[in-house]
């Protein structure tokens, strides 16, 4: 005979059928997100940075099928307590850090190291600017490059959407072809 666990017990899991809001809906909730991050107590300078990790955990749940909102709440304020929850474990595993908890005062720290970690300073700004310029492109620009990283291929993309799957890579071309030039007149 097994005997009952100890301790706390999962929750059980929502019996609500999943939503999946456009990734347009989610980052319109920007500022709720750098509210929370403000008050959470995550310093300006790597405030973009957690909330880039909150908008893409958010909108990797979304597409898992793991926002589940009640049908008797307003269907916006689910998403904002939904994306709030979501940026206040996220703030709070920044927190936790060892790398927030511990800093070294030092000139010249990136000396200390034999080699570097992460990107380079010119690839994070070259990653920032990116991120800048796609935040500067219509909707279905960004819908359609977004749709490039899904398991999916453009084919069974155009067909979930009820296009042509000429017409959608058409669009994709038109969608890189803006985000260069976003780029190119970014960098002048």
């Amino acid at each position: 005979m097994k005997r009952s666990r100890k301790g706390a017990r999962r929750p059980p899991a929502a019996t609500h059928p999943p939503s999946y809001p456009a990734f347009e809906t989610i980052a319109a909730e920007r500022g709720l997100i750098l509210a929370t991050l403000i008050k959470s107590g995550v310093p300006a300078r790597d405030r973009p940075d957690v909330a880039q990790q909150v908008l893409l955990g958010a909108w990797l749940s979304v597409r898992r099928g793991m926002f589940r909102p009640d049908p008797a709440i307003d269907p916006r304020q689910a998403l904002c307590k939904w994306i709030h929850a979501i940026c206040w474990r996220t703030a709070s595993h920044y927190r936790e850090r060892a790398s927030v908890r511990h800093e070294v005062i030092h000139p010249e720290p990136l000396g200390l190291m034999r080699e570097l970690a992460r990107p380079s300073f010119e690839g994070q700004l070259e990653a920032r600017e990116v991120l800048e310029a796609l935040w500067q492109l219509k909707p279905w620009q960004l819908r359609i490059l977004l749709a490039v990283d899904d398991p999916e291929s453009l084919g069974a993309y155009a067909a979930r959407h009820g296009m042509n799957r000429n017409t959608a890579a058409s669009r994709l071309r038109i969608a890189r072809e803006a985000l260069a030039l976003k780029l190119r007149r970014w960098r002048r």
